[in-house]
């Protein structure tokens, strides 16, 4: 156990009984301060002999833990996904910044004690389930556990995350930030994003998709295979209030559509 958990990572009593490590081990290891609670059922190895853990777990140690040793299938995507890469760069004043999780990730990390917002999502926005997902190392940022370990974060790659944003429209995301992302995707690789978009379940995503990249117009665009992806038909009536694109036909807010270069009313 002292060899599979670093300094600093958290393992769950679920993993415990996997590497079977009985109850009583477990007491003793925490008598002995080799192992630190932080909720029920889910413990930290101690930063030193005279550590103790933090009030705030940083959430990507979180992650790296839940699935690099503990092994649970899940993947950060979505903006949390575009930001590790770079591809934001604001947060929401005056709130917890929001972590996307997609899969099977265990449920106890909405009540860690972490520096984010775990919000889980499944991933049935694609018929291909590890399309579009590769492991990402963490920026350190002043983190001295993350910079001693080599580890990475599975996670979306811009072409599938930018996709999984656009499924957080209109409650979880607004248009205004979404053009603002796109306006900075000038290298997505058109071949990874035609066959996401083939595989994307839900028309009204692959509408905002070209409704977004018409608008920005990047060199990649014009490299996508269209043939091979359905747009579905008939008008989507997707916000209230909104104007019926011409092209592809759902509503948006009037400021996107064709003729307007600005988002000028913002989110």
């Amino acid at each position: 156990m002292l060899d599979e958990v670093p300094a600093g990572f958290i393992v769950d009593s679920a993993w415990m009984r996997k590497k079977q490590i009985r109850r009583s081990s477990t007491h003793d290891y925490l008598r002995r301060g080799w192992l630190e609670p932080v909720m029920h059922g889910v413990y930290q190895r101690p930063l030193g002999r005279e550590g103790s853990v933090k009030e705030r777990i940083d959430w990507r140690i979180a992650v790296m833990s839940a699935q690099t040793i503990m092994e649970y299938q899940f993947h950060v995507g979505g903006r949390t996904a575009l930001g590790l890469r770079g591809h934001m760069h604001f947060l929401a004043l005056g709130s917890a910044e929001k972590i996307f999780i997609y899969g099977n990730a265990p449920r106890w990390l909405a009540n860690l004690p972490t520096n984010g917002l775990f919000v889980f999502r499944s991933t049935r926005l694609f018929k291909t389930m590890n399309l579009g997902i590769e492991p990402l190392a963490p920026e350190p940022g002043g983190n001295a556990i993350l910079s001693l370990q080599n580890w990475t974060i599975r996670a979306s790659t811009p072409e599938r995350a930018i996709l999984e944003a656009l499924d957080e429209l209109p409650e979880n995301e607004s248009f205004h930030n979404i053009d603002t992302i796109f306006e900075g995707l000038t290298n997505l690789r058109p071949r990874r994003i035609t066959e996401l978009l083939a595989h994307c379940t839900k028309v009204q995503v692959k509408r905002l998709f070209f409704i977004f990249a018409d608008r920005h117009d990047h060199a990649w665009l014009k490299h996508v295979d269209r043939s091979i992806i359905d747009l579905g038909s008939g008008d989507r009536s997707f916000i209230k209030g909104g104007r019926l694109h011409p092209t592809y036909r759902i509503t948006i807010p009037e400021e996107f559509l064709p003729g307007h270069r600005e988002g000028a009313n913002g989110p």
